[in-house]
């Protein structure tokens, strides 16, 4: 199984720009010593707390610090910008990384974005079903393009003004062929969003936020996806995100990964908490979609989001939920503020170096021992 990483990222009020940018920076040059396989960074314009406005541009800072970590947008929210951008600054990253791209893709949920983009009484979830079809389109296609998809409001040509001995009118294509991985996050239980995903051959990333129990409805629609075209779903392709501290000891990691006022694993799920009161969406922790919304308290949602412990706990706990969810090709590593360097840098090196190997030790339900 792989191992990935993602963060949103999610920091307190009181540091600086500067440290928080300079912090995510270094969990994911850390994660490439590591071995990590990739990193997904998120964005958001308006968010004083996710401080990342664009993924694309942080992720570049790091294109000469990494060697071997494919570097993820997660994501690029494709109702913020035309297409067309999309396209030609993705393939130029590819190529400054040597191939090492991945688009990960969503529509942009957070309202006040879209209200400081002119754009909040837009469906943006109808605009990202759009966009991403001229992206693809511009990446299989030579100019002039022509690309007229119908009842789509993207429209990309440039018959009118393209010169070939002046060598303009062409968008650059990406190095790698025929594309870069596409990753779309999922953040809701039964997504028929997954069932395009199949359809379209993008690859799922599952929420770190999800109980197990919602997680695992993703995987029949991605299956169903790709039988609507032919296709075999491998569970190689499905990532799934974990909120994850090891420690040392059962006691440092209970304290830092749950239990401590300080703990940014509490810090991070009463923001997540409190968002989703207030989107209506609560029901994302509860047990069974008929609890009353009180019955979701921030202990019991730490309980069972969080998985905390030594190597050897973590690595029984994800080995459970493995069995709980079904195979999937890799874990992705939640990311969020460091309150204690020192112990933030120690469970991730934990991570790759402990806990994955015994994960991988133990079959997955089903597989051939």
């Amino acid at each position: 199984m792989r191992l990935g990483y993602f963060a949103m990222p999610l920091h307190p009020l009181g540091k600086t720009w500067q440290t928080t940018l300079a912090e995510d920076r270094a969990a994911v040059i850390l994660a490439d010593r590591l071995g990590f396989h990739d990193a997904f960074i998120g964005e958001h314009l308006t968010d004083a707390h996710e401080n990342v406005t664009n993924s694309l541009v942080f992720l570049a800072t790091l294109i000469a610090e990494t060697t071997s970590i494919r570097l993820g947008t997660g994501t690029t929210n494709l109702s913020h910008m035309h297409p067309a951008l999309v396209a030609a600054n993705s393939s130029m990253f590819d190529h400054l990384s040597d191939g090492r791209f991945i688009l990960g893709v969503s529509p942009g949920a957070l309202k006040s974005d879209a209200e400081a983009l002119g754009i909040l009484d837009e469906d943006r979830n109808r605009m990202f079903g759009e966009a991403i079809d001229v992206i693809t389109a511009i990446w299989e296609r030579d100019a002039p393009y022509d690309i007229d998809l119908p009842d789509n409001r993207f429209k990309v040509s440039t018959r009118r003004t393209m010169d070939p001995d002046m060598g303009v009118g062409s968008l650059h294509k990406p190095l790698q062929q025929p594309r870069p991985e596409i990753v779309g996050t999922v953040v809701a239980p039964f997504s028929k969003g997954v069932v395009a995903m199949g359809a379209k051959d993008f690859h799922p990333l599952s929420a770190n936020f999800l109980l197990p129990q919602w997680v695992a409805t993703h995987w029949p629609n991605y299956v169903q996806g790709k039988e609507s075209v032919g296709a075999v779903a491998d569970p190689a392709d499905w990532r799934i995100a974990r909120t994850v501290f090891v420690a040392d000891t059962h006691e440092e990691a209970v304290a830092y990964g749950r239990d401590s006022e300080q703990s940014p694993y509490r810090f991070y799920y009463r923001q997540m908490l409190t968002k989703m009161r207030k989107l209506g969406r609560v029901e994302l922790f509860k047990h069974d979609r008929a609890e009353p919304d009180d019955a979701v308290t921030l202990e019991r949602v730490l309980q069972d989001m969080v998985i905390v412990g030594t190597p050897d706990e973590v690595a029984e706990q994800l080995v459970a939920f493995r069995d709980t969810v079904g195979d999937f090709g890799e874990l992705v590593y939640a990311g969020l503020d460091w309150v204690d360097e020192g112990l933030a840098r120690r469970s991730m090196e934990l991570m790759a170096e402990k806990v994955m190997p015994a994960v991988d030790a133990v079959p997955a339900a089903g597989a051939p021992a």
